[in-house]
């Protein structure tokens, strides 16, 4: 089976540098968001019921072009090996997949199918990332089985990279470890997807410190963090910065500036509205900043400021490359309040993300920036003092 030379444990603690669960989340929706160059048109999330013990389970699908052979065994192992003779190069392909399905639950299966453009020929392929197989069988290396089909039309066959013998040991550990326990149930996932896709199931969700799953299903029909914060709104707005951590509709709402005209993100069978809190402001101001690093090379900013009466925060959204990577960031801190209800949008592609994207790294010319939108913040909130606060 394909595997790699690296102890299982480091699965678990890799995941861990996605301290936060939406921050997986969003992971996972920006690889569908990269398919819309492969015809995707939507993104869903979903919780369904393992059949298996009940539990509850994390959908995430896509339509976009699917996985052929070598992406899908590109995709799961931290490096891969076609057999145990190859040789092996650990991180030769990104791990965002891997840190963000782990951070969310102990087992991911993923099933796709992706369109050969001869005739009706496609392929389809199903593999299995699980800590708890490894854990519980005592592998010293990190196995991932995988299983590939072809199909035409109405007709569907085996591809055998591998021995009969093979093939049916990758078999056997995939329905036993996965919540699909026999080839038939194996092959109503793959006739969810349509003409092409991916399906990303992860189970076995991980709990927190009180023993309750992360994730809560119940209260919150659009899943929220547990344990779930309220707020009274009387006649004001829900306190965004408040829901954006704890509401995942409200965070996937604003977690991308634009998205394709012809995309949509669902969540539990609804549609995420694209959610612009400028539409609230009573006074906007358009700002672009340019800086030069250590080369030489011009880097530019642009900074939307405005203010509300709504909500009693301040702070930017900070997006790189059309993706939100830190929210409500507070470069004005006063003890008496002031800058409250002046926001900001603050796109700098120049910034270095740090490797979960929930941040950035404070280089030079970002204490540069810093230092001019807190001038910039100053003024203009002193310019509105004039607009009574309630």
């Amino acid at each position: 089976m394909d595997h790699v030379r690296m102890h299982p444990k480091f699965l678990h603690s890799n995941a861990r540098s996605h301290k936060w669960a939406f921050g997986a989340i969003a992971e996972l929706l920006d690889n569908a968001l990269d398919q819309t160059t492969n015809g995707a048109t939507f993104a869903n999330i979903d919780v369904l019921k393992n059949p298996v013990n009940g539990t509850p389970m994390l959908l995430f699908e896509d339509n976009g072009g699917g996985m052929t052979l070598d992406h899908l065994r590109q995709c799961m192992p931290f490096g891969y090996s076609v057999n145990d003779t190859a040789s092996r190069t650990i991180g030769q392909y990104g791990n965002g997949f891997k840190t963000s399905t782990m951070r969310l639950g102990a087992d991911v299966i993923v099933f796709s199918k992706s369109n050969i453009a001869v005739g009706d020929r496609f392929i389809q392929s199903v593999g299995l990332l699980s800590y708890s197989f490894l854990r519980d069988t005592v592998q010293q290396d990190i196995i991932v089985p995988m299983l590939d089909y072809e199909g035409y039309g109405l007709e569907l066959k085996e591809i055998h990279k591998c021995t009969h013998q093979d093939w049916k040991i990758r078999m056997d550990v995939i329905t036993k470890w996965s919540p699909y326990q026999n080839e038939e149930s194996i092959h109503s996932q793959f006739k969810k997807i349509n003409d092409q896709g991916t399906r990303i199931i992860i189970y076995n969700l991980w709990e927190n410190d009180e023993q309750q799953i992360e994730l809560d299903f119940k209260s919150d029909p659009h899943v929220s963090l547990f344990p779930v914060q309220k707020f009274s709104t009387g006649k004001k707005k829900f306190k965004i910065h408040f829901l954006i951590h704890s509401g995942l509709q409200v965070y996937i709402s604003m977690l991308y500036l634009h998205l394709p005209e012809n995309f949509k993100i669902t969540l539990r069978n609804q549609e995420v509205k694209h959610s612009d809190i400028r539409s609230d402001a009573m006074h906007i101001e358009q700002f672009n900043f340019k800086f030069q690093n250590d080369l030489k090379v011009v880097m530019s900013a642009k900074v939307h400021f405005w203010y509300t009466q709504q909500i009693d925060i301040q702070g930017f959204n900070v997006y790189h490359k059309n993706r939100l990577i830190k929210p409500f960031w507070k470069i004005w801190n006063s003890s008496r309040k002031q800058g409250r209800g002046y926001l900001g949008v603050l796109e700098a592609n120049f910034v270095e993300p740090t490797h979960d994207k929930q941040g950035f790294e404070r280089t030079p010319i970002v204490q540069q920036l810093e230092y001019q939108l807190q001038i910039m913040q100053k003024r203009l909130w002193l310019a509105c003092l004039f607009i009574p606060f309630y």
